[in-house]
């Protein structure tokens, strides 16, 4: 998978908006080269977490995955609790559960593991049907938390 596969499964999804931050838009330039995906069907950027991200180089503490190499990414994905067991075989909160890393592979993620979420990097002919159900999975969860927020700021009356 290239990143541009995984930006069209995502936005075929419906209601997400992709965020690539870049020079002069304001993000910082630790971001510029990554992307982000929000359920937003409004267009507007959430104040949540984005469901998913693609990141492009290590970051300060996270280097576990070697995308200093020429191509290397890593596909982040807010799988949650159920879904994280279920591809780790251990709880997100187990600190005892196994340190996977390499190419594509499902692993926790290597900061935000014990909050459930999952990384691939550079994902390939093993996790790519994985990686499409992962992002299924948390474009759901994120479609059901924005509806949520959505039903609840509901003026009375309009329910």
């Amino acid at each position: 998978m290239l990143i541009e596969d995984i930006i069209r499964l995502t936005e075929a999804m419906g209601g997400v908006l992709v965020q690539r931050p870049g020079p002069g838009d304001g993000t910082p330039e630790l971001a510029w080269g990554d992307v982000f995906f929000y359920y937003a069907p409004d267009g507007v950027i959430p104040k949540a977490q984005p469901f998913a991200t693609i990141v492009t180089k290590d970051y300060p503490g996270d280097d576990t995955s070697r995308l200093g190499r020429p191509g290397a990414f890593r596909i982040n994905v807010a799988a949650g609790a159920t879904e994280f067991r279920r591809q780790t075989g251990h709880d997100p909160k187990d600190p005892a559960g196994p340190a996977i890393t390499g190419d594509d592979v499902v692993m926790a993620h290597p900061v935000y593991g014990s909050m459930g979420w999952l990384a691939v990097a550079n994902p390939g002919p093993a996790t790519s049907d994985t990686v499409a159900a992962l992002l299924a999975t948390a474009h759901g969860m994120a479609r059901g938390r924005y509806e949520r927020h959505a039903e609840r700021s509901r003026p009375p009356g309009e329910q």
